[in-house]
């Protein structure tokens, strides 16, 4: 008996409701959205109502809509959170998201809870214990190796699905367990304000406060915890074999463009893998995607990509130190200045209105909009901040055309082909079967009987009337027309058609089914004699009641809540400063840094520590 295929989800991104419906109509198989509060994109909020619009829409091509409701809550938080729970559930959301074990002793609907990244999960034991506490998907941390990812599926089974990031923004420290900003300028990450603590420039410096000779030779101001951005659009095909069923894009804060952009490069690549499958691999939605441009993940905001410890070669070239600005593609080098034109070499098409930059001789980035070109001639404004010297690489981060392009309405149209029959009844009706091909199906017969003879062919016309869908979701893909020359007026057949699609809505509506949460089988010993610390984010007491209840003996605050004393631990890392100057201390023959290593910065001083058994980086601060 041959298995059923597995499914593969495309999960983007939507700050609002219009990037969730453009998201959708550019292939994605479900979108997450925050919900009016408690998401951990404070700047991300939406309506109940702009929820239930995307939710709408989403349904029409089995797409699917999962909100965030993943920061930790306060003891007065509790009741708000749960009562925004139930208008979610009432609005016909899929999943929340979410991070704080409260939501799991809550009196709420059986509504699908999915593990939030926050949940700090590098452990294989914590993933497991996020399977049998209910969750049906869990995000892996963005850190895992294929071959991680290869045994946390084979541990996992089919308790719960896998989600793995593979386009966006990356965070240096595990996810939820950054407590830079919270010590250094009380905005948590783990609250929705992270004020992106490793995105600021610091010196790197000894203990005594001395810059440090960089082994590379240059400077040792650089924003030193800036990673690139992840790019696994190439390797999609490898996580899919390795377990990953939904493939996640982040950038929950990013324009409309950028999620149409990177949306519509992945859903290719997975039809591609889809196709390619003999039948192992299914989209989890609807739906054929019409694009009407190249989408290029290149041209959309980045930090320069990283496939990010996938594979064994991926450890190093993950850093953006120079800048975490867009730096954006080469397209010029600067011959002479002449007055307020830079005279260029290209072999691309500018244009007025182009955003370029340029490093100048201490790596600092600066940027200036194109005013006018003319032939190898770049116009700016007086006094825009241009390059002096000749030889200069100019760099385009902002495509005028490409933006306008994207920002049209017709970028994308999505629609359900349809299969139509339109045939006798054994009564002398005449009667119309609408098929998806392999999914609902509906019949509707009419009320009056047709025997007039057509003095000209009538299969055309009827043609053009059945393709006729309006505004629906639908394209008619094959009409199967055994009518004959019968004569069928026009208005009989429109309205046969439209009481038909009625139908097949129906249909789909009592097929469709929305996922239920799953019941826990959490032993109850899960923590019997732990001490849970501060990492495990605990600010409320239905958090310490989930860990207490399954043996936990001690549950530390929050450092939201209370902040320890003394020196604090607020990132542990995969990355390594050292084995990115190729100065590790594993390695014999490494360039040489001190032993021990800071970064300072107006807000603040970090102390590294470098734990090399595990390869990986610590940083710790005292709070201000």
């Amino acid at each position: 008996m041959a298995l059923a295929p597995r499914t593969l989800e495309l999960l983007a991104p939507a700050r609002d409701a219009e990037t969730a419906l453009a998201a959708i109509s550019h292939g994605a198989d479900a979108v997450y959205i925050g919900g009016p509060a408690f998401g951990a994109r404070s700047a991300a909020t939406n309506s109940i109502e702009d929820i239930k619009r995307v939710v709408d829409v989403a349904h029409d091509f089995d797409a699917r809509v999962y909100v965030t409701i993943n920061t930790i809550l306060t003891d007065d938080e509790l009741e708000p959170a749960r009562r925004i729970i139930i208008q979610l559930w009432e609005a016909g959301v899929d999943a929340l998201i979410v991070q704080d074990p409260a939501i799991l002793l809550m009196d709420i609907p059986p509504i699908d809870l999915h593990a939030s990244t926050q949940w700090n999960s590098m452990d294989i034991k914590r993933l497991e214990m996020l399977a049998h506490a209910g969750f049906s998907q869990i995000v892996l941390p963005r850190e895992y190796s294929l071959e991680q990812i290869k045994h946390a599926a084979a541990v996992i089974g089919d308790k719960a699905r896998l989600e793995a990031f593979v386009h966006g923004a990356l965070c240096v420290s595990y996810s939820g367990g950054c407590y830079a900003g919270q010590v250094l300028s009380q905005r948590s990450a783990n609250r929705g304000c992270c004020p992106q603590i490793c995105r600021l420039p610091f010196t790197l410096t000894d203990a005594t406060g001395k810059a440090v000779s960089v082994p590379d030779g240059g400077s040792a101001s650089r924003h030193w915890l800036s990673l690139a951005d992840m790019n696994r659009l190439d390797s999609l095909a490898d996580l899919a074999d390795a377990g990953v069923t939904s493939f996640k894009i982040e950038g929950r804060l990013k324009p409309v463009a950028y999620v149409k952009n990177v949306t519509a490069a992945y859903s290719r690549a997975l039809d591609r893998i889809v196709a390619a499958s003999a039948g192992m691999y299914r989209r989890a939605s609807s739906g054929t995607v019409h694009l009407n441009f190249a989408p290029d993940p290149r041209r959309a905001f980045n930090r320069g990509f990283t496939r990010y410890f996938l594979g064994a070669d991926d450890r190093r070239g993950i850093t953006s130190w120079a800048t975490p600005k867009w730096v954006g593609m080469p397209v010029a080098t600067v011959r002479a200045i002449d007055r307020h034109a830079l005279v260029v070499k290209t072999s691309a098409t500018l244009h007025n209105g182009d955003g370029l930059g340029w490093f100048d001789a201490r790596g600092a980035f600066h940027g200036f909009r194109v005013n006018r070109i003319d032939g190898n001639k770049i116009f700016t404004l007086a006094g825009s901040d241009t390059p002096t010297d000749a030889g200069v690489k100019l760099f385009r981060n902002n495509d005028i055309a490409f933006e306008s392009a994207m920002a049209r309405p017709d970028t994308a149209r999505r629609t359900i082909g349809l299969s139509m029959t339109l045939r006798h009844t054994p009564a002398g009706t005449i009667a119309i079967d609408v098929e998806i091909p392999g999914g609902a199906y509906a019949s509707i017969a009419s009320a009056e009987v047709f025997t007039d003879v057509a003095r000209s062919p009538q299969q055309e016309r009827r043609l053009d009337t059945m393709a006729r869908l309006g505004d629906t979701v639908y394209e008619l893909l094959t009409l199967d027309d055994q009518l004959g020359d019968l004569f069928i007026p026009a208005s009989a057949l429109t309205d046969l058609r439209r009481r038909a699609i009625e139908a097949l809505e129906l249909a789909r509506n009592i097929q469709r089914r929305r996922p239920r949460r799953l019941p826990s089988s959490l032993p109850a010993d899960a923590f019997a004699g732990m001490h849970i610390d501060f990492n495990a984010n605990v600010a409320n007491h239905l958090a310490r009641k989930f860990y207490t209840s399954h043996g936990a003996v001690e549950v530390d605050d929050a450092i939201e809540v209370k902040v320890p004393d003394g020196e604090i631990e607020v990132m542990t890392t995969a990355y390594c400063l050292r084995r990115e100057l190729g100065a590790c201390l594993r390695e014999s023959g490494a360039r040489r840094l001190p032993r021990t290593l800071f970064l300072d910065a107006p807000a603040g001083r970090l102390r590294l520590a470098f734990d090399c058994p595990n390869c990986r980086m610590k940083v710790y601060t005292n709070p201000k």
